[in-house]
């Protein structure tokens, strides 16, 4: 399982509600002999770091993300406590639910995924409606974010 039905209508919503700008946020798992899953909306404060310095932020939050530090220690304690980062997901605006080479450079340090085991999803939101969810996953051989099909159950 990729997502649950009530992940993939709050990624939707609040990929609708963030609209025009890009959301963000993780879905955490633990396994564990009783699973346990979180679903973690995080905020984006790609205006502000665009804002405060466009030269080295040249991209506001309509075609960019930055998840919020206070979000990003979440996702750490979370990792603490036992959780993975099973989905990383995020919003493109007007246009397509495609991993863009800004997507791949972000995934990645060096040339190795930041979260190997994790699953990308990005959703296509046009005119405030998701148009649009697609998913992908690293894949070794190819040194690649290739698309899956998005389960969800």
């Amino acid at each position: 399982m990729l997502l649950t039905p009530d992940e993939l209508a709050a990624i939707r919503s609040q990929a609708e509600a963030e609209y025009p700008r890009e959301c963000c946020g993780v879905v955490l798992v633990r396994d564990e002999a009783v699973p346990a899953r979180r679903l973690l909306r995080c905020r984006n404060v790609q205006d502000r770091l665009h804002a405060q310095d466009p030269a080295a932020y040249p991209r506001d939050a309509r075609t960019a993300y930055s998840i919020a530090p206070e979000d990003l220690l979440a996702i750490g304690r979370a990792e603490q406590d036992g959780y993975r980062v099973g989905v990383i997901y995020h919003s493109h605006i007007d246009c397509g639910a495609y991993f863009s080479e800004t997507d791949r450079r972000n995934a990645l340090l060096g040339d190795q995924p930041a979260y190997p085991e994790a699953t990308y999803v990005v959703t296509a939101v046009a005119g405030g409606r998701v148009e649009e969810v697609r998913a992908f996953r690293w894949d070794a051989p190819a040194a690649a974010f290739v698309p899956i099909p998005l389960e969800v159950r």
